[in-house]
């Protein structure tokens, strides 16, 4: 078959090129194909359309046949201004918060926002895919104009070479976990002019796996530490959130969820694992043994891709500040780390500190005993990122200037805080305690 490949190949060359040099232009080409049909610019409002761009209107509601569009529930309004610049010129506004997705295959995506508006002043916070916090309060003035761009990663249960991941009930249709990629505008006065979207192809994936503490909670006032995380990293990051609610480690790799990400994790990637709260329920006599064993299998199987294991021990409980309430797990991933010689984030050493911290505002942290809000998860996410510069990680490079440094003993102030709620609300506490 190969001699085939090459006698055509250098048929339709010019004479001297190799072979090997006319696949690599062939795959090059297939690749710039697909990553335009995978491309896409939106021009949000109601008058002129840039050229290459696609009109989106107020009404424009996802369909399958469209394959983009707000989704159901939004109430947007268009705004129009005095810009020259098609893409400027007008756009949309909304009083409450409103999601746009568009049908795209598994991977990661940059995807470039326009914020403004000529005539009034906006306040924008963006989210993704389920309430992952990817900008935090972009504010521009009348007749300013703010791009911004943000990695973003969408996947399915599907496992490459077959399988899937065994979804929970509760995960049935959710954003996370669909064949879109869905972008949350919240803030006092969203703007919107314009979206473009492109693969990036060469974005580090940061996995995580673990618990309800971890996932990307879809539904407020739940919140956890793993959707905070990605507001703190520039463009060339991707965050992909395979944490799920009640999972231990045990049943991560029933339900093929360690699976799917060593499908897809490769070099220069990372792997945060936080497992804990519900291991220790196992009430088998080897349970801590059997954790360790999974640990450190894990810890190889991601080495052994050229990715970067970090290991993260689970912060307390409410009620674990001065008493801790989770057995010998945090020790045990702390003995893995170091006898495996990989990164440690000690998040259940930085939870506690953070928490003596509030003092008598513990429960400001907290929806209850152990899952947190919007603040306490915010904070944790902090946490984490200090630990991956004290890890001398090279994923530093990539935390947002604007991170400044954080002292969980000095966490953010309560009466500032200010994350604007998204509108999807339940009750219903997720699973695990």
């Amino acid at each position: 078959m190969l001699p085939m490949i090459e006698t055509e190949l250098f048929r339709l060359l010019p004479a001297g090129r190799s072979w090997l040099v006319t696949l690599l232009v062939f795959v090059a080409a297939v690749r710039t194909d697909a990553a335009e049909a995978h491309s896409h610019r939106f021009d949000f409002g109601t008058g002129p359309v840039a050229n290459g761009w696609l009109p989106v209107e107020p009404e424009c509601e996802l369909t399958p046949v469209r394959g983009y569009g707000f989704q159901p529930g939004a109430t947007v309004q268009a705004l129009k201004g005095d810009s020259s610049d098609a893409v400027r010129a007008d756009g949309i506004t909304s009083a409450q918060p409103f999601l746009f997705s568009v049908v795209l295959p598994e991977g990661n995506y940059d995807v470039t926002l326009t914020f403004g508006d000529s005539i009034s002043a906006s306040t924008n916070t963006v989210k993704a895919e389920s309430r992952r916090l990817m900008l935090e309060r972009v504010v521009t003035r009348p007749g300013e104009f703010i791009m911004r761009t943000i990695t973003v990663n969408v996947r399915t249960p599907a496992i490459p070479g077959g399988g899937a991941v065994r979804l929970k009930d509760r995960e049935q249709g959710v954003l996370h976990w669909d064949d879109k990629l869905t972008i949350e505008f919240d803030g006092s006065r969203p703007a919107m002019c314009g979206m473009e979207i492109l693969p990036a192809t060469n974005a580090v994936t940061v996995y995580l796996l673990g618990d309800s503490t971890v996932t990307d909670q879809p539904r407020e006032p739940w919140n956890s530490w793993g959707q905070m995380l990605t507001r703190f990293f520039k463009p060339g990051v991707a965050v992909a959130n395979h944490a799920e609610s009640g999972e231990s480690l045990k049943g991560s790799l029933r339900a093929n969820r360690v699976a799917k990400v060593l499908s897809s994790i490769g070099p220069g990637d990372y792997l945060f694992v936080q497992f804990g709260h519900n291991d220790m329920k196992d009430r088998a006599t080897n349970a801590l043994e059997i954790y360790k064993a999974n640990l450190k299998q894990l810890v190889a199987d991601v080495s052994e891709r050229d990715a970067t294991p970090v290991l993260v021990t689970s912060m307390e409980r409410s009620s674990g500040v001065e008493k801790d309430t989770l057995s010998g797990y945090p020790q045990t991933v702390r003995d893995v780390a170091r006898e495996e010689g990989v990164a440690l984030i000690d998040l259940h050493a930085m939870s506690r500190t953070f928490y003596r911290a509030l003092g008598s505002n513990l429960k400001a942290a907290f929806q209850d005993g152990t899952h947190h809000n919007a603040y306490g998860s915010y904070q944790l996410a902090k946490c984490v990122v200090m630990g991956i510069r004290q890890s001398d990680l090279p994923l530093a490079k990539f935390v947002t200037e604007d991170f400044g440094s954080f002292d969980p003993a000095h966490p953010d102030s309560l009466a500032t805080f200010d994350i604007p709620p998204s509108k999807n609300v339940s009750i219903e506490k997720p699973d695990g305690n």
